[in-house]
């Protein structure tokens, strides 16, 4: 089993490139299901025809289906919120107050998750394609596992001030509901079931955004598999005038633009482009040409289980170590380093991280830190005393 998430900045054409890979895996024989967890819904705009909430067969070995985060809030979370908000007021707590304390943020997010995770398990899908939101929406979407877990934690890990059996129930579906979060979590972070496309378009803002999310991504321990490149001008030839004129500074900007990228220290074999197409591409038989144009008639996981780069890497240097955490950064990345007893707290443009360091670098001390497109480098010098 593999899924494949697809996301970018709004207006890329993620949607139509996650049903293209879809309708690639389906011609190779293999048995596909793409998903839209995004609000806008447009899944069902690329294939042309509707979808609902449950799978439907767009064509042989491809299903498709639009998951409704609202409507599955409204039946799988009410019940426990429910749960725990008498429990709460069991235990004093003002009916206002336990009102807000069981809306939990992000939790049609997460239950969205949780559909593709149930949808994933339960069909005969050799792959699962997710179309999710944007790039800004999908980075909170695939944090909340770990988020929720935290928060569940903070609110309900007083089991001393309250008793019964109304709270015994209610703690006993929370842990469950945690247990839940935690196998989303592995889910996310394997790199041999679950990786990240990102979809771009060759333009300055939106590169720049893709440049974040690579080093978000990489925080968070979601391997990125490729990076598709959308509608990139086609190459005017011999043509001449002034529409081919212009054709031809729009690419060379695109290009340029992509140029920039590839100093990012980015495998280049990872980056495929689409061209710029004339018609909107609606239907499978448009599909099936973009298709054939982005994986060139070889299977849409050629080349993915070779293994992930390590997120950290430890070389021995003199007098103490380096330990190079894989990340690609942008020359203007904000980046903030700090040591929390063993583990290393990075921050790359606002979003934290903890890492626990390797064993061989706790007894020693950070003196000094580089940021580069090959990632962080940082320097470790041997405490007086401690052991080689």
């Amino acid at each position: 089993m593999r899924i494949l998430l697809f996301t970018g900045k709004g207006g890329v054409g993620k949607t139509t490139l996650a049903a293209a890979t879809a309708a690639g895996l389906a011609g190779t024989g293999r048995k596909a299901l793409v998903v839209s967890t995004d609000p806008a819904h447009s899944l069902g705009d690329a294939f042309g025809r509707p979808l609902t909430a449950d799978p439907s067969e767009v064509d042989t070995h491809l299903h498709a289906v639009q998951v409704d985060p609202r409507g599955l809030a409204d039946q799988a979370w009410q019940d426990l919120r429910h749960t725990l908000r008498h429990a709460l007021a069991g235990a004093g707590v003002d009916a206002l107050d336990a009102e807000e304390l069981t809306v939990l943020p992000g939790i049609d997010e997460v239950l969205a998750l949780t559909e593709v995770h149930r949808l994933a398990r339960s069909g005969p899908w050799d792959t699962v394609v997710v179309d999710c939101g944007p790039t800004a929406e999908t980075l909170r979407l695939l944090a909340l596992p770990e988020a929720i877990s935290g928060y569940l934690g903070r609110i309900f890990g007083r089991p001393a001030r309250i008793g019964g059996r109304r709270w015994a129930r209610a703690a006993d579906s929370v842990r469950q509901l945690g247990e839940h979060l935690a196998s989303l979590r592995e889910l996310l972070t394997d790199p041999g079931v679950t990786t990240v496309r990102l979809v771009l378009t060759p333009e300055r803002v939106v590169v720049a955004e893709t440049r974040r999310t690579l080093s978000s991504l990489a925080l968070r321990g979601i391997r990125v598999d490729g990076l598709v490149v959308n509608r990139v001008m086609p190459t005017p030839g011999r043509w001449r005038g002034a529409a081919a004129s212009w054709m031809r500074t729009r690419r060379a900007q695109q290009q340029a633009v992509l140029g920039e990228f590839a100093g990012a220290g980015l495998d280049p074999a990872l980056v495929r482009p689409v061209e710029h197409r004339a018609a909107e591409p609606v239907g499978l038989p448009a599909l099936r040409a973009i298709a054939e144009e982005l994986y060139g008639g070889h299977d849409p996981l050629d080349g993915e289980d070779a293994p992930a780069a390590p997120l950290l890497r430890v070389s021995e240097v003199d007098n103490g170590y380096e330990l190079r955490v894989a990340l690609p950064l942008s020359k203007d990345a904000a980046v903030d380093l700090a040591r929390v007893e063993d583990d290393l707290a990075i921050t790359v443009d606002g979003f934290r991280r903890l890492i626990a360091l390797p064993e061989l670098l706790r007894p020693c001390r950070v003196t000094g830190a580089e940021a580069g497109a090959r990632g962080l480098l940082v320097s470790f010098v041997r405490e007086s005393g401690s052991e080689r």
